[in-house]
């Protein structure tokens, strides 16, 4: 077997086997199949795309190439959710506590913000002292007493996406749907969970920006991890506008522990009870969405989540003190906020300017080794459908350079786009995608 036929087959439009895919990926993993090689089959599966069984024989062979996280014993189902990406959109904090409190087991690999995108882990690691960098044993530790964790990509797992995601970088061929779904589906099966929820973003913060390249993608999500035996389930939700009101590190927990406290946005809980809800039905722990859906409130209503959630960032080594009292937490030396010029309604937030803000300011990275600032973001204090008279505060710019202030301001000038009279708010769920 030869690399090279294999990329002229692929390139040819050939449909790949689970041995000569095996081939392709253990070898360039083991370095005997050059980085030019797999950068030429990348933009042949770029241009002549991948059946869902040949992306779920590729994904079987990134999970093959390193570690896997198993967590046998545990009496709860264990499910996963995992987001696309976008700006405000800290529902990981809140939907695995709440998932825990509503009894699923919750292993969850979380990812770093880059470009205009915010990161899970860099919001958890906002609170003093929380730690994602753990050992196997001491997650189990975590699983058994909070229900859930928090963790990122151990180089030891899935070695085969952090080299093929570099090289994709590179190459032009980001945006191929199966190689996404890879590497997505790579990351999340090897952590041990045997049901996910995928939220598929589509928007102008997202990275699919056309809501018809969203739903591809939910569906060779789907479609992929049926061929993997796995129960799988897609939401493509909104995220053309910020997802709440609050963006940035601390400032998204800030809102998470509101939430779960019960005072969070209602468009936060809309889209964090409809994706705990579909893991619960997955996880067998509910017949339908609506009763899933109910068992979610509840939790959320007794305290059960919130609980959860204290009890996960001791087991982490976070500071309560910060979590219980938030006021406590990382703060910006420099507050600016931007006021109406006219009055009326707003109609629109763009997702992608504030993200570009927020990142400016520090909140997300440019690039990969950039340092991340806890206490900086935005605070929308006037969102869509809500009216704002000339001279009011539209939102809040938290920085620590009042000259990032100032070039965040003309940013969110551009974001907030005003009208004469009232649009209701949008609904954050598009559309639902599950298996035959």
């Amino acid at each position: 077997m030869r690399a090279v036929d294999l990329i002229v087959k692929k390139r040819e439009g050939g449909h790949l086997s689970r041995e000569e895919i095996d081939f392709l990926i253990q070898g360039y993993v083991t370095g005997s199949i050059p980085d030019y090689q797999l950068a030429a089959l990348a933009m042949a599966v770029y241009f002549r795309g991948m059946s869902f069984e040949e992306t779920g024989h590729l994904t079987r062979a990134m999970i093959a190439s390193g570690d896997l996280l198993e967590f046998p014993g545990f009496p709860h189902p264990l499910v996963d959710k995992h987001s696309t990406g976008g700006v405000g959109d800290k529902v990981s904090l809140i939907l695995a506590p709440l998932a825990a409190a509503c009894g699923l087991t919750v292993p969850m690999m979380s990812g770093r913000s880059l470009g205009h995108t915010g990161g899970t882990l860099d919001k958890l690691e906002s609170i003093p002292g929380y730690t994602t960098d753990l050992t196997v044993p001491e997650l189990e530790a975590i699983l058994h007493a909070a229900g859930y964790f928090m963790t990122g990509q151990s180089e030891k797992v899935v070695p085969a996406d952090r080299l093929l995601y570099a090289l994709r970088d590179v190459t032009g061929t980001v945006e191929s749907i199966p190689l996404i779904t890879a590497s997505i589906m790579s990351k999340k099966f090897a952590e041990g969970a045997r049901g996910f929820v995928f939220d598929v973003k589509t928007g102008s913060g997202a990275f699919m920006k056309q809501a018809k390249r969203a739903e591809e993608l939910a569906v060779s999500l789907v479609r992929t991890g049926e061929s993997l035996k796995r129960r799988v389930f897609a939401v493509v939700s909104d995220m053309d506008q910020p997802l709440g009101r609050k963006i940035g590190n601390f400032l998204e927990v800030e809102e998470s522990i509101a939430c779960l406290q019960g005072r969070g946005p209602e468009d936060l809980l809309e889209l964090t009870l409809r994706l705990t809800g579909w893991m619960l039905v997955l996880g067998g722990l509910a017949a339908d969405i609506e009763s899933a859906e109910a068992v979610c409130r509840e939790k959320l209503e007794d305290g059960s989540a919130w609980s959860r959630f204290v009890c996960n960032v001791e087991q982490q080594g976070g500071d309560l003190d910060c979590i219980l009292e938030p006021e406590r937490g990382p703060r910006a030396a420099h507050i600016l906020p931007l006021r109406a010029r006219a009055s009326g309604f707003v109609r629109r937030v763009d997702a992608y300017l504030t993200g570009r803000a927020a990142g400016l300011l520090g909140a997300s990275r440019a690039a990969k080794g950039d340092e991340v600032l806890p206490e900086v973001g935005i605070e929308l204090l006037r969102i869509q459908g809500e009216a704002v008279r000339a001279g009011e505060e539209l939102c809040l710019i938290c920085a620590g350079d009042p000259r990032r202030a100032q070039e965040a301001e003309e940013l969110m000038r551009r974001a907030y786009e005003l009208c004469e009279n009232r649009l209701p708010p949008g609904k954050r769920v598009l559309k639902e995608i599950t298996g035959k």
